[in-house]
């Protein structure tokens, strides 16, 4: 199990590839709400791949909105989930935060997910919201330098 920054178009094209069977075809929200102008090579935003052996399975990335790290798009194929991969996503987003110098962090998860991303000391910091059409809350870890 590892992961990696993606630096290159082919890697950007396989994490599309895995939110789009996560996402879309799975969890059934809209193709045009998945992809946006965040979704390039040196856009204001850093990507990156989760592997399991070896094969690319997660994805996450990371931009600075308001100062803060907003960790998105963070997703496993099914297969994959319950072998800790979502902890090296978050954990890996979170360092490259670090490198950006932000000690702060918040994400929109999706509800049923609240669980794990407080087992890795994030807050619930918002009522329910619908965001491309699911139930999500914002979440926040106040600091990731520790």
């Amino acid at each position: 199990m590892d992961s990696k920054r993606i630096t290159t178009e082919n890697d950007l094209k396989i994490a599309f590839h895995i939110r789009k069977e996560v996402f879309v075809e799975e969890q059934g929200f809209q193709l045009e709400s998945e992809f946006d102008e965040f979704d390039a090579l040196h856009a204001s935003s850093e990507h990156i791949l989760v592997y399991y052996n070896e094969k690319p399975v997660g994805t996450g990335r990371l931009r600075v909105v308001d100062g803060l790290g907003k960790l998105e798009r963070i997703c496993i194929l099914e297969p994959y989930r319950k072998f800790g991969l979502g902890k090296i996503i978050i954990k890996t987003l979170e360092e490259i935060a670090k490198e950006k110098e932000l000690s702060k962090v918040k994400l929109h998860g999706q509800t049923h997910a609240e669980g794990f991303y407080k087992k890795l000391g994030y807050q619930t910091s918002s009522e329910v919201f619908m965001e491309d059409g699911g139930p999500h809350l914002l979440m926040i870890k106040e600091r990731i330098n520790e």
